[in-house]
């Protein structure tokens, strides 16, 4: 069983966790074999969408050849058309949490790597949001979580937005959650949430508030600190 008294902690962390058992889905653990270049698979001409070259990927990632080929043919396997759609995303997320209904979370988690907003996430916006989530400096990663709970990205966070998030993270851990969940559980986390990163009580989080007071949370910036070299 869960203790939910720190699901705000959760809300700005439970992302990342969530994102490495995503990468083991698409086979981020396979060994790599030989000395085969990525050039060759991106060439594949079964893959409707062809990712950017392997020396423009190594510029705007922080991953070697190695890991980039790593993580191409695994995105390759699941996603064989190069891109991947937001009810497939679901079921990706779908398939870890049984227990609870995760679509609305993957709902937001999809929105935050389709920057392009077309209603895909290609390889290419896989390894540059994946680059920040596990190789990023604190503030990338904060930039990225804050994004992702900015739902309408005007550049703040409401207590609308993040009830949203709470009430799909309550969704998505199902019969885990303890104790079990009163109606207005999600809305007095939001209330602590805000407690905590509104610092000048106007009623929303702005990008500064939320970095600041995370930086001061020393279990947000230890728990962050798990996911330094994880691949």
């Amino acid at each position: 069983m869960m203790n939910l008294d720190g699901l705000e902690m959760i809300a700005v962390l439970v992302v990342m966790g969530l994102f490495i058992k995503v990468l083991e889905q698409f086979g981020l653990f396979e060994p790599v074999g030989g000395e085969d270049s990525i050039e060759d698979d991106f060439e594949l001409s079964t893959v409707c969408h062809r990712p950017e070259g392997l020396e423009k990927l190594q510029e705007q990632t922080k991953f070697t050849k190695k890991e980039l080929q790593v993580l191409y043919r695994g995105f390759k396997n699941e996603c064989p058309s190069g891109v991947v759609n937001e009810d497939t995303f679901k079921v990706i997320y779908s398939q870890f949490f049984p227990q609870g209904d995760s679509s609305t979370y993957a709902h937001f988690l999809f929105e935050a790597f389709d920057t392009n907003k077309n209603g895909s996430v290609s390889f290419e916006d896989f390894v540059i949001g994946l680059s920040i989530i596990l190789r990023g400096t604190i503030n990338d990663r904060l930039n990225w979580a804050f994004n992702l709970y900015d739902l309408n990205k005007d550049g703040c966070i409401t207590k609308e937005e993040m009830l949203d998030i709470m009430k799909s993270i309550y969704d998505m851990m199902g019969k885990y959650t303890y104790p079990c969940m009163q109606e207005d559980a999600p809305r007095e986390h939001v209330e602590t949430f805000f407690q905590k990163m509104d610092r000048n009580n106007d009623g929303v989080v702005t990008i500064d508030e939320f970095i600041e007071s995370c930086q001061k949370d020393e279990n947000i910036m230890q728990s962050m600190q798990l996911f330094d070299n994880v691949i």
